[in-house]
């Protein structure tokens, strides 16, 4: 790598000749969920402020490097932490500064992730006149009790409201949804599921629950936790029949509403990744920038960019990481691009150690592609150990 990691991040998108993605790590938080173990903070005063700044000469110093290599942005995705808590000007000037020094796709994809609590009509109006297509809503549960149990600040009315106000403006939009809750019956779970559907979201992402270290509740785990696995077969049996289909372990969407942008990661894309804790790929090369505020600011005052560690995988490492990220969607591995790509010896070796090791009511195979059957999705965890 150069010295500065950051000019060779930038090169080697350049390099790629493929348009890339855009991710934004925007870490802030009005209180910090018990399960969450995503890079997040609650903000003091002037703090987003700050930041915002900071990422605007992030910004700079990339779109400056890029400018003239012919590539372009194709899908922006603004994560967190939670975008919604930034007000309408700083969402203006951000977008600005990102038309001033990035390159658009014609068939950009933006999108944005908002919880109820702090998603308002300016945010809407703001972002309907930015080009937004996507807004994806931290729903969790229609059911007040639920919310309560998971430390959500905001309540199943609210939700309903958001959810409705992004719908009725004209956006694409997705609502997050958890199981295996203390409490929650099957019932509880498909009556959210079916209410959002209801209310018209286009895109549902349902996740089990799951406790990492880094979240507080690793240290004192909630009792009454429920075994997930009905929760998600009901959910591959119910969605398919209100037109969704799961193209993706955790996603399911009506035709044409997949979310491109988390495409681009399952299929090892270059994506650059902004702002602190956020996590790029560019060509062969996977990246982290500095994970704390502090740290993040000053690498940024000093270099331009925030880049503090990367990573390259061998060969082989990199098709069999491949490999489980193609086996999260509904698509599976294509044989011919595969092995285009990481070589027909390491195709056949993942092939073989799946089909050897598993039942194979878990696969879906044709002669140009293998995929997981949704049973495999099912227990795709256990599969994946085969090959990681």
């Amino acid at each position: 790598m150069r010295n500065n990691v950051g000019e060779e991040i930038a090169h080697r998108i350049a390099a790629h000749g493929q348009n890339f993605s855009l991710y934004f790590h925007l870490p802030f938080c009005a209180g910090k969920c018990p399960y969450c173990s995503f890079f997040s903070v609650v903000p003091r005063s002037g703090e987003i402020e700050e930041y915002c700044r900071l990422l605007h000469s992030e910004i700079r110093f990339f779109g400056e490097r890029l400018s003239g290599s012919g590539v372009s942005a194709t899908t922006i995705y603004f994560g967190g932490g939670t975008p919604s808590l930034l007000a309408p000007a700083e969402w203006e000037r951000l977008f600005k500064c990102l038309r001033t020094h990035f390159a658009f796709a014609r068939n950009l994809e933006i999108s944005i992730e908002a919880n109820p609590d702090s998603l308002s009509e300016e945010h809407v109006r703001l972002w309907k006149e930015q080009d937004v297509s996507r807004i994806s809503i931290g729903v969790q549960s229609f059911q007040d009790d639920e919310l309560r149990w998971l430390g959500r600040l905001h309540d199943a009315d609210r939700a309903r409201k958001a959810l409705a106000m992004c719908v009725r403006s004209g956006f694409s939009t997705s609502a997050d949804f958890m199981f295996g809750l203390a409490g929650q019956s099957l019932r509880s779970f498909s009556s959210s599921v079916a209410e959002a559907i209801a209310l018209g979201v286009e895109h549902l992402s349902l996740y089990q629950l799951s406790i990492d270290e880094t979240s507080s509740w690793s240290v004192n785990p909630p009792e009454g936790r429920k075994d997930g696995y009905p929760f998600y077969r009901w959910s591959q049996w119910y969605l398919p029949k209100k037109g969704f289909a799961q193209y993706e372990i955790s996603s399911f969407a009506r035709p044409g509403k997949e979310c491109r942008h988390n495409g681009v990661y399952w299929a090892n894309g270059p994506v650059l990744a902004l702002g602190a804790g956020a996590w790029g790929y560019a060509n062969g090369v996977r990246y982290r920038n500095e994970r704390t505020l502090a740290d993040y600011a000053e690498a940024i005052r000093r270099n331009g960019q925030s880049v503090a560690e990367t990573e390259t995988p061998d060969a082989g490492k990199r098709a069999h990481e491949a490999a489980i990220l193609l086996l999260r969607t509904s698509k599976g591995i294509d044989f011919d691009a595969f092995s285009t790509r990481y070589g027909a010896e390491e195709l056949s070796s993942i092939l073989d150690t799946l089909e050897n090791n598993a039942p194979p009511d878990c696969f879906e195979r044709s002669g140009a592609s293998f995929a997981l059957s949704p049973k495999g999705m099912r227990v795709a965890n256990s599969l994946w150990t085969l090959i990681v």
